[in-house]
This record gives C-alpha cells, sequence and structure tokens, in this order.
C-alpha cells in the first residue's frame, strides 16, 4: 500500500485502580482496531492501573494486579499481529518506574520508562516515580523472561515502519525524546499520556502534537487518560490524536462517558522521502538505539483517508483567503524589490484576456499601489493574432481600462505573415511553426517596448505550464521576471477569484475572465469562438497538479500517484483517463527541463517550486523511461 500504514490511538473507559475492568476495556478495544487491520493501537499513560492512583503505587497489591492484568492482555496478543503500546507501573532495580510496554504476538517486546517526571503544581508523580531518562541498554526480568528496557529503543518492521515511545510530560520538555527517536530513524511517534483539563489547555495540547510532528518529519499519535480518572482535583478528558508533519489527520471527543478508538492511515513512505528532500534533517545528531523487531503487521487493503484533489488549494474559503493575501503579498514584495533594484519605473506585459495574464496584471497593479506610483507607467499590451477572440480582447481591453493602466493594441497578424514569407512556411499549415511564430513575435515586441521604454517585461506564465513545458521556448517562455512562475494553475484561479473582493469595480470582466477556457489562442478561432482549448490538449490542469504535487513533495513513484489519483478523482475521472494523462505529464516533464533550466527569475511563493536555481535541479537529457515502466505495471 506504498507506505501507508493503519494506526489506532483508543481511550478505554477506566476505573482508579479496577485493574481487571481496566484490562478488560483494553481488549475490547485492541479487538476492534485489530478489525479494522491497524498495525498497532495506543492506550494512555498507566492504562493498566488507571494514572490517578495516587499512593495506592505504593500497594503491592496493585502491583500484582498489575502483572495479572498484563498476562490477560498477552494471552490476548496471541491472537493478533496488531501491536499494542500499553501503560504500566513497573519496579526495577528498587525504584518504581512509569512505563510503556509493546506487546505483539504473546510476547513483550520491550519497555520504554518515562524520562521527565513532572513534579509541580498538580502533578508530583516523583512521589511514587523515578526518571528512566538514564536507562539505556538494559532489560528487565517480567514475567518469567529477559524484556530490553530503557529509553534507546526503537522498534521497527522491514526498515520502513520504525516507531519510538515517550510518555506524557517527554513531550513538554524542551527536548523532547521523540525528537532524538525521529533523527534515528522514527517516522511513527507515540505518546501514551494523562494530561488534565484546564481552560485553553487543549488548543495548546494539539498545537504541541501537530508541532512535533511536523519538527520530526513524522506521524505523532497521542492518547490521554479519560474522564474515568479520579476528579478528587483534576479532570481528564480523553484527549486522543494522530497527526502527520503538522497536519492533524484524527482528533477524538473529549469528555465522552465511554470508550472510544480513533483511525488514520499514515503515509510513512512520504515523510521518509520528506526527510531527504527538506529541512535539515540529516544534519540532526544520531544518538545509538536498540532496534527491536517487530513480528509481521497487519496490511490494509483499502485507504481510509482523506486525498485532496487539489492539494495547491485551501479547502476553506476563510483559509483560501488567507493563502491568496499571501501570494499576493510575496508577488509584491518580490517586484518591488526587482524595479528597485534595476531602477525601473516602467512595467511592460502581455494581456491576453486569460488568467494568467490578469493575475500578472493585478500583482504588478498592486505592486504600483504600495509603491504609490503612477498606474499608467504599466504598460499591458494585447497582441491579437490569428486565434484571438472577440470576448478575451475585449476583457482585455476592460480589465486595462478599469485598473488605469497604459493599454496599447498592436496586432500581429501582418508580422507574422511576413515572417511566414521570409523563413518560407505555408500560412494554412497550422504547425508547430504556426502557433510558435506567433508567441514569439509577441515576446519580440515586449522585449523592445520594454527597451524603448527603459522599462522590464512581466512574465504570466505559471508553475503548471512550466511543468508541463506549455510554452514556446524564448516565447512567451521567457521575460524579465516571471511574477507568476511559483503559482500552480488551480490556484491562480482562485487568485483572480479573490481580487473580485479587492477590485469590485472590475469585478464582472473577471468573472467572465474565469469564465473563459483555457487557451493559448495560436488557431484560428471557430465562428469566433475559442478552438484551442488547452485542457482538451494536454489534460486537466488539476490533474496536472495533482501529479506535480505527489512527485515533487513526497517523490511519490507513478504507481503510487496513480493509486492516490484513484483515491482522490473517484467519482470524476476512471483509471484509463488517469493513467493517460499521467503518462503524458510524465513525458512533457521529462522532455521539457531544458525549458526549465533557462526560467527566468521569479518568486517562489509555495513549498513547491521548479527554479534550477533552487529547489528543482534535474538534468535536461533525463530519461523517462523508468517511471513510464512503473506507470505501466500498476494494475
Amino acid at each position: 500500500m506504498f507506505g501507508f500504514y493503519r494506526i489506532a490511538a483508543a481511550v478505554p473507559k477506566v476505573r482508579v485502580a479496577n485493574v481487571d475492568y481496566n484490562v478488560e476495556q483494553m481488549v475490547d478495544l485492541w479487538k476492534i482496531a485489530a478489525e479494522q487491520n491497524a498495525s498497532v493501537v495506543l492506550f494512555p499513560e498507566l492504562g493498566i492501573s488507571s494514572y490517578s492512583c495516587g499512593d495506592l503505587f505504593y500497594q503491592e497489591r496493585l502491583h500484582d494486579a498489575v502483572k495479572e492484568g498484563l498476562e490477560r492482555l498477552l494471552e490476548v496478543s496471541k491472537h493478533s499481529i496488531t501491536a499494542a503500546i500499553v501503560g504500566l507501573p513497573l519496579w526495577h532495580r528498587g525504584r518504581l518506574y512509569n512505563c510503556a510496554a509493546v506487546l505483539q504476538e504473546g510476547r513483550i517486546l520491550g519497555i520504554v520508562p518515562k524520562s521527565y517526571v513532572p513534579e509541580h503544581k498538580e502533578y508530583y508523580e516523583k512521589r511514587w516515580f523515578s526518571t528512566g531518562r538514564e536507562i539505556v541498554g538494559e532489560s528487565v526480568r517480567l514475567l518469567d523472561e529477559d524484556v530490553p528496557f530503557g529509553t534507546d529503543l526503537l522498534f521497527e518492521r522491514d526498515g520502513e515502519f520504525v516507531f519510538g515511545i515517550e510518555i506524557c510530560e517527554d513531550l513538554w520538555s524542551v527536548v523532547p525524546p521523540s525528537s532524538y527517536q525521529a533523527l534515528a530513524g522514527a517516522t511513527l511517534l507515540f505518546n501514551l499520556s494523562a494530561s488534565d483539563e484546564i481552560v485553553g489547555k487543549s488548543d495548546y495540547r494539539e498545537a504541541l502534537v501537530a508541532q512535533q510532528s511536523a519538527r520530526c518529519m513524522a506521524a505523532y499519535v497521542y492518547a490521554s487518560c479519560g474522564v474515568g480518572e479520579s476528579t478528587t482535583d483534576v479532570v481528564f478528558g480523553g484527549d486522543v490524536m494522530i497527526a502527520e508533519n503538522g497536519a492533524m489527520l484524527e482528533r477524538g471527543e473529549r469528555f465522552l462517558d465511554e470508550s472510544q478508538v480513533i483511525f488514520a492511515d499514515v503515509d510513512l513512505q512520504r515523510l521518509k522521502t520528506m526527510r531527504i528532500a527538506e529541512g535539515s534533517f540529516a544534519d540532526g545528531e544520531i544518538k545509538p538505539f536498540r532496534r527491536v523487531r517487530l513480528y509481521d503487521l497487519p496490511r490494509i487493503v483499502q485507504l481510509n483517508r482523506y486525498v485532496d484533489p487539489h492539494p495547491f488549494v485551501p479547502s476553506k474559503k476563510g483559509e483560501r483567503a488567507k493563502r491568496c493575501r499571501e501570494i499576493f503579498a510575496i508577488q509584491a514584495a518580490a517586484l518591488q524589490k526587482r524595479l528597485d533594484h534595476i531602477g525601473a519605473s516602467v512595467s511592460v506585459l502581455g494581456i491576453s484576456g486569460g488568467l494568467d495574464s490578469t493575475l500578472a496584471l493585478l500583482a504588478t497593479y498592486h505592486t504600483y499601489e504600495i509603491m504609490q506610483r503612477d498606474p499608467k507607467d504599466i504598460v499591458a499590451v494585447t497582441m491579437p493574432g490569428f486565434g484571438t477572440t472577440g470576448r478575451t480582447l475585449e476583457n482585455a481591453k476592460k480589465l486595462c481600462e478599469g485598473l488605469g493602466v497604459t493599454f496599447r493594441h498592436i496586432d500581429i497578424a501582418d508580422i507574422c505573415m511576413a515572417h511566414f514569407r521570409k523563413i518560407g512556411h505555408d500560412p494554412s499549415d497550422h504547425s508547430v511553426v504556426f502557433e510558435n511564430v506567433q508567441a514569439r513575435e509577441r515576446t519580440q515586441i515586449l522585449m523592445d517596448l520594454a527597451n524603448k521604454l527603459g522599462g522590464i517585461v512581466i512574465g504570466t506564465g505559471d508553475m503548471s505550464e512550466s511543468a508541463l513545458g506549455w510554452s514556446t521556448y524564448n516565447g512567451d517562455h521567457m521575460s524579465m521576471y516571471a511574477i507568476n512562475t511559483g503559482i500552480p494553475k488551480t490556484l491562480i484561479r482562485y487568485l483572480v477569484e479573490w481580487t473580485t473582493e479587492i477590485y469590485p469595480d472590475i469585478s464582472d470582466v473577471l468573472h467572465d475572465i474565469l469564465a473563459t477556457p483555457v487557451s493559448p489562442e495560436l488557431l484560428p478561432p471557430e465562428d469566433n469562438e475559442i478552438a484551442q482549448k488547452t485542457e482538451e490538449v494536454v489534460g486537466p490542469y488539476e490533474l496536472h497538479d495533482f501529479f506535480l504535487y505527489h512527485m515533487i513533495k513526497s517523490g511519490a513513484e507513478p504507481k503510487k500517484i496513480l493509486f492516490l489519483a484513484k483515491t482522490a478523482f473517484k467519482f470524476r475521472y476512471d483509471e484509463a483517463t488517469l493513467k493517460k494523462w499521467l503518462k503524458l505529464f510524465l513525458r512533457r516533464f521529462f522532455s521539457q527541463q531544458f525549458k526549465r533550466s533557462c526560467m527566468p527569475d521569479g518568486p517562489k511563493v509555495g513549498t513547491i517550486a521548479l527554479s534550477p536555481r533552487g529547489d528543482w535541479r534535474m538534468p535536461s537529457d533525463a530519461e523517462v523511461e523508468e517511471w513510464i515502466k512503473d506507470l505501466e505495471e500498476s494494475r
């Protein structure tokens, strides 16, 4: 399943010091987790005894009961390959430790003691428990077997599935043990917790879990004691959550008077790749850990995880508006710096009446607003050719008039016809020559006009076009500053839509531009309607942006990208269609690298960019065969 594993986090009903009852509840949840093919199920801190036993931890009867409960859990584990992480008090060398035990197939695979034992305000664990922070390389005799014991344990299966364990306060420390576990290779981090509820703590706790998962580039699984714990002085709400690289995949409900278990399918393969590609993970200190081998783990057969069909676009309107504001600000700051550096006051750009040039014009206009410059110094040039329709031409004119920029109309048909005659090309032959002559003439006009005015040519192409090489080399491929270069096509649509609120006076024309089919308008129209629709030729941009995201962000192989696409677009495209466009994407992405190798400067706005000077460095003559072979082998 391409590195996906199902993880469970459970909060059983609990009764203080009633081991039989507590174990019974844990067994029920463990069975549910096993039925759902979870690889591991996590239980809360000191779950066998309950956390809030107080001075009952001094009682030998409680510890005998815990051993008996542990034996019962081991018996249950013989009938399931789902591993469980359970909390228990454990004596070792005359000291009592707050521990987590990993159980699988009738064995205790290892026991990890709590490193940071709190002794402040409502917490006074040092009254009973000692820190296990310095325990490494040891074992403990428990239930007639020697069990690896210490904070230096990692649990693994097949090298890909590796997890570490910390307990409650460990996460709240300045340098949590999970940080070192991650640096040693753990992509899964588990926390057995007993975190009480006070006003505002829940939000902070969630942020802490999400942040640690992001910092460690890992999945972080958290389960805290529930409302059955003692309420003498505090209340426990049973908070339970699973995060992955900063994103909260699943969170349970607090204050339930019943047991609950949550599930999430985590992508460990993606995390492994991200650790190589992003950040300074590889420079972190690697401490020595013992590796404990897990038995076979359950494998999921169907992914129960939301796969966003539009990963570049926030699904919530409020978040989307925030993203748009930030991108607009990045574009403006970038262009302002470039204009200040070269001392130019004039910006020249081609305006087609399409989405990309509209966004470039709006971003340029916004930059001039910030710089308090005259918008007349923005020269927007429409250059109708053989494929230009009245709709796009009129929208370009209305847009420029509405913004008050300088509008220039330069028809290129005669220039192109003269060029055809010079190179001996039949204008009735609508081949790539017919198209590219127009694109290069437009770029030449813009460059020469910028020279004449002492200005700079603003590029309009976007990241999706760059990925596909959907531009004319040294035509619209080239500019003096490419302001849209870091923005995917799917997000550009929302950016333009968002600007209708910023510039309401031109909202009507912006809405019509949004409704216009994406087209380079290089082939003659049919009945004055656009005949050349980009997405009919190269496929839907929503698919190409999806392919691009997963290929670059997580290094996903084509089979995995196809698998994810089938999940994300299951009600929109069949497998044959997805495979067709993915193959086209791969071929174009590889073959068109030469255009990206000499692309102009432009601002990065998201975590993915294709600049050869920064994020993506690929040989122009790299071959695609291995990727196509992988796709062809998918079923």
